[in-house]
């Protein structure tokens, strides 16, 4: 008997933003809800000095692939430039509070 059901499994890049010293960390995962997770335990050393952290971005790719190149993206020049327009409300906020860096 054949099967109906597809696979859902995504891929997501992320981005945090540090609330201790404004900096953001970007990486991938397949389970977003665990990694923030993991991140807000200290458990990720990339981002255990830098804590409280808090979940600005996020996109899903279909395939792992895809997000590894997304995340790399991200970390170049013209995706920290895509970041900013992309965030720019966020960032305006930031300021408002005096928060921003």
């Amino acid at each position: 008997m054949p099967c109906n059901t597809t696979s859902s499994v995504f891929f997501y890049v992320y981005v945090l933003g540090s609330k201790k010293d404004g900096k953001k960390y970007i990486g991938y995962t397949n389970n977003l809800k665990k990694r923030i997770e993991e991140h807000k335990k200290g458990f990720s050393f990339a981002t255990k000095f830098r804590l409280p952290f808090e979940l600005i971005y996020f996109e899903g790719c279909k395939n792992m692939e895809d997000a590894k190149r997304r995340e790399n993206y991200l970390k170049t020049t013209q995706g920290a430039r895509f970041l900013g327009l992309r965030l720019i409300q966020y960032q305006r906020q930031r300021m408002t509070f005096g928060t921003g860096r």
